[in-house]
């Protein structure tokens, strides 16, 4: 590991490669934490300990700490807990919040493992898949609704959740599968991975939390971009599902390098650990989770 944080600060220094055939490629040893996960998705660290992931395909959440791997929620209909849920984060107030594709909805989950609905549709609709989502400094909720997956069917959404009333606002729509999404550092941008097209959109944040000024931040052929995550630097963490690597980019959307991962499809990342410089990493072709250590610590938000 020693050598890859050396050639991590000689890299950083020496410029950027936009092809990305020629972006230097890093490989970190990852370590696997969990197995037999069924489509691992939406790495949540709750700041005690706990990473969270959803198995997509098992319909279960794990809860994983200290070497061990047990199921913190499992799908069931009486009572209901879950169907099938991807993204997780965990709030300020403690709670698991989760989107669940399944019923089409958001979830809320308390630390002992109690579900309830937070948002179940816009007007009259109910969500088509929820996906991801990141809570803002105020507390609202955001989340990706993909449909079709198709760069030509523009069918995806974003909506909030506002903290006080749970009033569920459209701030984009006419995506192209919408999918991981991470707020800047300040609150003003949002970023928000456009899959089906292969890139990550910028928007800016108006005052009364809808999107505006939409920008592509970056593009990444050969694969799907998918779940992101910040470093305390500001550069972009990007898991590049079909493409067997997470690539970093910097504030201005230059590609900096790629971290290999340990198969094909990395879906999902999440900064976490005692010192915040573990990354933890969801992976689709070995069902497993992973985490290695990184020199620089992740971005943490405050929500």
């Amino acid at each position: 590991m020693k050598n890859l944080l050396v050639v991590l600060t000689c890299f950083t220094a020496m410029g950027f490669a936009q092809n990305l055939s020629e972006v230097m490629t890093l490989e970190p040893a990852w370590t696997k934490i969990a197995e037999d996960q069924k489509f691992p998705e939406g790495p949540a660290w709750d700041g005690e300990g706990h990473l969270y992931s959803s198995s997509c395909y098992g319909k279960w959440i794990s809860k994983i700490a200290n070497g061990k791997v047990e199921v913190f929620l499992n799908n069931s209909e009486e009572p209901f807990t879950i169907n099938q849920t991807n993204g997780l984060t965990v709030g300020s107030d403690g709670n698991i919040y989760a989107c669940d594709y399944g019923i089409g909805a958001i979830l809320k989950i308390s630390s002992q493992g109690k579900s309830e609905l937070y948002a179940s549709g816009f007007g009259r609709k109910k969500f088509n898949r929820p996906n991801d989502l990141a809570f803002d400094n105020k507390g609202n909720l955001y989340f990706t609704d993909p449909k079709s997956y198709s760069k030509d069917t523009l069918d995806g959404s974003v909506f909030m959740v506002k903290n006080e009333t749970h009033e569920v606002i459209l701030v984009a729509q006419d995506l192209a599968f919408p999918n991981g999404i991470v707020f800047s550092k300040d609150y003003k941008t949002i970023f928000i991975c456009e899959s089906a097209k292969s890139r990550i959109l910028k928007y800016t944040i108006a005052k009364d939390g809808l999107l505006e000024k939409q920008t592509t931040f970056v593009e990444l052929p050969g694969g799907d971009p998918d779940g992101i995550a910040f470093d305390k630097n500001e550069n972009l963490y990007a898991a590049h599902f079909g493409g067997g690597a997470i690539y970093v980019i910097d504030p201005a959307g230059k590609i900096l390098y790629k971290i290999k991962t340990p198969g094909l499809k990395p879906s999902n990342i999440e900064f976490g650990g005692s010192d915040f410089k573990t990354l933890f990493l969801t992976e689709d072709e070995t069902n497993a989770v992973y985490e290695t250590k990184m020199r620089v610590e992740g971005m943490k938000l405050i929500h």
